[in-house]
């Protein structure tokens, strides 16, 4: 259970969350623990679905006493007091055990875990290729897009950025988890390029709470960058590789909020000046969302959204900038043009006063916003490019009762083998209830060969279909007309149908 209080009451002592929705409504057999300090009292947890109290006081963190959590020795003076059942202690202890038996560690015979092992990293390594989505690819001159580079006429290569060199794997703050190795994207780079490519490295700029456009930094980068036939520079967001200091030098992490959507560490003076001295730079973001892209994406001829792609990203990275691999990764978030256009600015009333925000956006969230309120994203939710082109054809949709089947063809019709992730989106065409402009119903990541055509089929159940009423506090489903609509992203369409159900 998190944090924060929804509709007045903390999370963990939630009633409606806890045990209206997780247990009656979803089922849930297991255990519900607080987050770490996330309990505030004892009774109303105890009562409303809380089972296990999580982390340490930190008044109590070298030393702790557990009988003085919350949920410790007072809840034995209050089952001997008869203010709380006995039964209901049972309850949560059963759940406890419910998990222990599940998961095997109540059993001699449970088998050891792994870690680091070649079948991990190369699941780390497709995870990363499959991850990271092409924002942009095209050519100011009118030559062929500049990605993939051509290992044959690309023969010095200046790579810029702090981030082209810096571990980022492990993480930031509770989530962090050590990596045995990291291929950085400078160490992917090289080992891909091998001894025929001259790859230069300059740090560009610094990375520490509050750096500034670093004049030298940028000096030397240009100075690479007019010698190079190409330039990547490596920025965007950062993760904390050192958790005594991780609060100076990264953005995105555990209980730290960034200020805004602009880069950090002067990245947006650096990118300027190399553009100016080569066009063709390619720029790679490292982060976990948006970045204000507006003082240089237009004169930017590649952007690639690489995110924190793990041990193997590095490997990854090369291989898609050499089209060894083909990009196929998907937006899972829309990414505005600036800060003020997000839903929860623009609807809402984030960041409120530190303590208290209330969530105007309502449904509105991410690109269902964008749609309905016909606000123009930067890069839209379910958008990626590819190395080859993708065609729509031959839609139909047939329904049954409160279910239907949505059928088109895909093919890939260009000169390489790649995959495409076919969206599909629900519209219904009238509601007693406000609903956004479309909804994401379905979704299948195809790869074919170049040439290559298959028919998707895709089965819609109610679920597709219905909306959550606060009117009469349950899931409906009205009849009606609904609009199918299929594409690459929420804002490129390709084919649409209509049905009645």
């Amino acid at each position: 259970s998190s944090y924060n209080k929804f509709r007045g009451q903390w999370a963990s002592q939630n009633y409606y969350l806890l045990t209206h929705i997780l247990r009656k409504e979803f089922g849930f057999k297991g255990v519900v623990m607080s987050d770490w300090d996330a309990n505030t009292s004892t009774l109303q947890p105890l009562w409303n679905g809380l089972d296990l109290e999580m982390g340490t006081d930190l008044r109590m963190r070298d030393n702790p006493d557990y009988s003085k959590f919350w949920m410790g020795d007072t809840v034995i003076t209050l089952v001997k007091a008869g203010r709380f059942p006995e039964y209901l202690l049972d309850q949560k202890v059963r759940r406890i055990l419910y998990v222990m038996y599940k998961s095997g560690m109540m059993s001699d015979k449970k088998m050891p875990g792994s870690y680091n092992t070649k079948e991990s990293q190369r699941t780390a390594a497709q995870v990363a290729e499959e991850g990271i989505v092409l924002l942009k690819n095209s050519s100011d001159n009118g030559n062929a897009n500049l990605l993939p580079l051509d290992k044959n006429t690309v023969k010095n290569i200046a790579v810029i950025g702090y981030n082209a060199e810096r571990n980022q794997a492990m993480g930031g703050g509770s989530s962090q988890v050590r990596a045995f190795y990291e291929i950085t994207p400078l160490k992917g780079l090289k080992a891909l390029a091998g001894s025929k490519t001259n790859i230069t490295y300059s740090k560009g700029y610094e990375i520490f709470r509050g750096a500034k456009a670093n004049a030298t930094l940028i000096a030397e980068a240009v100075e690479a960058a007019k010698k190079a036939d190409v330039a990547i520079i490596v920025g965007g967001w950062t993760h904390g590789y050192d958790y005594s200091v991780w609060r100076d030098n990264q953005y995105d992490a555990e209980d730290y909020d960034k200020p805004d959507m602009k880069m950090p560490f002067g990245q947006d003076e650096l990118i300027d000046a190399v553009l100016k001295a080569n066009p063709k730079t390619v720029v790679v973001l490292m982060g976990g969302g948006a970045i204000d892209m507006s003082q240089w994406v237009n004169r930017t001829p590649a952007i690639l959204q690489a995110w924190y792609p793990g041990l193997e990203g590095g490997n990854a990275l090369a291989k898609i900038i050499f089209g060894d691999v083909n990009p196929s990764g998907k937006l899972p978030m829309s990414f505005p043009e600036k800060l003020e256009d997000e839903p929860a600015h623009k609807l809402g009333q984030y960041p409120g006063d530190s303590t208290i925000v209330h969530y105007f956006d309502d449904i509105y969230v991410g690109y269902r916003y964008y749609d309905t309120y016909k606000v123009e994203p930067r890069f839209a939710f379910g958008h990626g490019l590819s190395y080859t082109t993708f065609e729509y054809s031959d839609l139909t949709v047939t329904g049954k009762g409160t279910n239907a089947v949505v059928s088109f063809t895909l093919k890939n019709t260009g000169k390489v083998a790649g995959a495409e992730t076919a969206q599909v989106y629900v519209k219904q065409m009238k509601t007693a209830l406000p609903r956004p402009e479309k909804e994401l119903k379905a979704f299948d990541k195809v790869f074919l060969k170049a040439g290559e055509s298959k028919t998707i089929r895709i089965n819609l159940d109610e679920n597709a279909f219905q909306y959550y009423s606060d009117i009469e506090n349950k899931w409906v489903m009205e009849k009606g007309e609904f609009a199918i609509q299929v594409g690459s992203s929420s804002r490129n369409i390709k084919l649409q149908g209509k049905i009645k159900l």
